[in-house]
C-alpha cells in the first residue's frame, strides 16, 4: 500500500474510533448528569436516564408521578424549593399549570438540549486522550508494554487495583429497604379509584405510592377538577376563536397581536394565539405585566407565552418592554435569551417595516435606569423617551410605534408629535385609540389594552379569567399603523369583538 493511502486509513480509523468514544462516552456522561432550572414554580433538579418515562419526584407529601416520555430518553424531575404558602396553593397551581404544557415542556426540551451538547463536547474531549495516547506512546513503545503485561509485577498492580475498586464500591452491599421501594407505579384511575372521572387526558399518567392520607387524595381530586375546568374552558375559547369574525388583512398589511397585563395566566396564552392566526398576525407585540413578581419562579409564564409564539410566523417578529409588576431583570433577560427583542430605549425595526421604540416601566425594581443614569423618576424617564423620540423624528426616521406598558410615559412624545402610534397597558382597562395633535402639527394616537390575563390583582393564574381578557390586532401599512380591532374573552366563555377602527377616521 503507497505511503499516502496508509496514513489515510490510520486517519480514517483514528476519526472512526474517535466517532465511536465520543458516542458511547457522550451517553455515559448524559445519563449521569443534571441540570438545576425552574419548572412549574418550582427549582427543580433535570437527570436524564434511557427509560422512556418522564418521572416527577413531588416530595414527601404528595405522590411521584410519571408519564411516557414518547421516546428512548427519559428524564427524573424532582421539584425543590417553592414560594407557595400552602399545599393546598401548590396543588392548585400544579393544576393550572398541567393544563397548558407547552411552557413546561418546552423548557425541558432546551435543558435537555443544552445538557446534551454539554455532554456531546465532554465526550468528544474523553475520546479524544487514549487516542492522543495511543499516538504519543508510538508503536514500538506499545510493543514493549505489551511484552511486561504478563509479568508478575503487573499482574500485582492490576488484581490490588480490582481489589481497591471493590473495597470502594462493595457491591455486595444492598440498598436499605426504603417506602419508595415498596411502592408500585399503578395507573391515576386506579390510584384515585372509581369515584373519581379522571379526564382522557390524564389516563396516561401512572402514581407512585399506596399510603396517602384521605387530606391528600382530596386535594389530588381537586386539582384534577381543576385541570378539567381550567382545560376545557380555554380549550373551548380556542376552538371559538378560530371562528371570530375578525378583519382580514388587504395586500401589503401587517398584522400584530398585542398582548399586556397577563399575569401569570398561561391559559389565554394559546387564546391569543388562536385569535393571532385568525386574524392573520405575523407579529407580536407584549406591555409587559407578564408576571406578578418578576421572580424565576414564575418563569412557567415567561416559557408558555415563549412557546405560544415560538414558530417561523412569528420569528424576529416579537417584541416587549417589562412592566411595574416584572421587577428586576429575569422577565427581560429570559425573554431576550429566548429570541425576543426587549425594547430599551434603542430605535429598532418595528412591525411592518417600520420603527419601534419602548423602555421597561421605570417603577420596576432594578429597572428605573436609562441607560447608564440610576434612579430616574418616572416623569423624568418619560422625557428621556421624548427626547430620543424626537431625536430620530428629526433625523429621517419616524417612530412608527412607541410600546410602553403605561400610556402615560409616553404623554410627552406625543404632545411633541415624535410618534405615530403609543401601544400600552396596564390600567388592565380598554382605553379607545385617541388622537394627539402634536406641537409639531403632526398627529399620533395613543391606544392601551385590556389586561390580557383577565387579571382584577396582581396574579391572574386561574381556572378562567377574573375579568375580561383582552387581546388586540394592529394592522401596519407602509410601515405606519392604520386600524387596530379589539376582541374580548369574557368570563363566561363568550367572545366580543369590536369593529375594526381605522385611526384615519378619529384623526383632528
Amino acid at each position: 500500500m503507497r505511503p499516502s493511502l496508509k496514513l489515510t486509513a490510520r486517519l480514517a480509523a483514528y476519526v472512526a474510533v474517535w466517532l465511536l468514544l465520543t458516542a458511547v462516552l457522550t451517553v455515559v456522561v448524559f445519563t449521569h448528569s443534571s441540570r438545576t432550572t425552574t419548572l412549574a414554580s418550582h427549582d427543580a433538579v433535570l437527570r436524564p436516564d434511557l427509560g422512556g418515562q418522564v418521572v416527577l419526584r413531588t416530595g414527601p407529601v404528595l405522590p411521584d408521578l410519571r408519564v411516557d416520555a414518547g421516546s428512548r430518553v427519559g428524564v427524573e424531575v424532582t421539584l425543590g424549593k417553592t414560594d407557595a404558602d400552602t399545599t393546598e396553593e401548590l396543588v392548585e397551581r400544579y393544576a393550572l399549570i398541567a393544563q397548558d404544557p407547552d411552557g413546561p415542556e418546552t423548557r425541558i426540551r432546551e435543558d435537555l438540549g443544552a445538557l446534551l451538547t454539554d455532554s456531546a463536547q465532554r465526550g468528544a474531549a474523553l475520546g479524544a486522550l487514549p487516542l492522543l495516547v495511543w499516538v504519543l506512546v508510538g508503536s514500538n513503545r506499545r510493543r514493549e508494554l505489551a511484552s511486561r503485561l504478563w509479568r508478575p509485577r503487573w499482574v500485582a498492580v492490576v488484581v490490588t487495583a480490582a481489589a481497591v475498586a471493590l473495597a470502594l464500591t462493595q457491591p455486595w452491599h444492598e440498598d436499605p429497604a426504603t417506602l419508595a421501594a415498596q411502592e408500585e407505579w399503578v395507573p391515576l384511575q386506579q390510584y384515585l379509584g372509581d369515584q373519581v372521572d379522571v379526564p382522557d387526558d390524564l389516563l396516561g399518567v401512572e402514581v407512585r405510592g399506596d399510603i396517602t392520607t384521605s387530606q391528600t387524595r382530596r386535594l389530588i381530586e381537586s386539582a384534577i377538577d381543576t385541570y378539567d375546568t381550567s382545560r376545557t374552558f380555554y380549550r373551548q375559547a380556542v376552538e371559538d376563536a378560530a371562528d371570530l369574525d375578525l378583519r382580514v388583512p388587504e395586500e401589503g398589511d401587517t398584522v400584530a397581536v398585542l398582548v399586556s397585563d397577563r399575569h401569570d395566566n398561561i391559559g389565554m396564552d394559546a387564546v391569543a394565539r388562536a385569535v393571532a392566526d385568525r386574524g392573520g398576525a405575523t407579529a407580536v407585540l407584549d406591555a409587559g405585566d407578564d408576571t406578578s413578581t418578576g421572580k424565576p419562579w414564575e418563569a412557567f409564564s415567561l416559557d408558555s407565552l415563549v412557546a405560544a409564539f415560538d414558530d417561523d410566523t412569528f420569528d424576529e417578529r416579537r417584541w416587549a418592554v417589562s412592566g411595574n409588576h416584572d421587577n428586576g431583570t429575569f422577565v427581560s433577560g429570559h425573554l431576550a435569551d429566548h429570541g425576543w427583542t426587549v425594547l430599551d430605549a434603542e430605535v429598532v425595526e418595528g412591525p411592518g417595516g417600520g420603527l419601534i421604540l419602548g423602555v421597561a416601566d421605570p417603577r420596576s425594581s432594578g429597572l428605573g435606569n436609562w441607560r447608564d443614569e440610576k434612579g430616574l423618576t418616572f416623569s423624568e424617564v418619560a422625557d428621556r423617551l421624548a427626547d430620543a423620540a424626537c431625536a430620530s423624528d428629526e433625523a429621517g426616521d419616524r417612530i412608527g410605534t412607541l410600546l410602553v406598558h403605561d400610556a402615560n410615559l409616553a404623554d410627552p412624545t406625543l404632545a411633541r408629535g415624535c410618534a405615530d402610534l403609543v401601544l400600552a397597558g396596564h390600567t388592565h382597562v380598554r382605553s379607545a385609540p385617541t388622537a394627539v395633535l402634536g406641537d409639531n402639527g403632526e398627529v399620533g394616537y395613543t391606544f392601551t389594552t385590556g389586561t390580557t390575563g383577565g387579571a382584577a390583582y396582581a396574579i391572574a393564574l386561574g381556572s378562567k379569567p377574573r375579568r375580561d381578557a383582552e387581546i388586540a390586532l394592529v394592522t401596519y401599512r407602509d410601515g405606519r399603523a392604520v386600524g387596530i380591532q379589539s376582541v374580548a374573552l369574557r368570563t363566561n366563555g363568550d367572545f366580543v369583538v369590536d369593529d375594526y377602527l381605522s385611526l384615519v377616521e378619529i384623526a383632528p
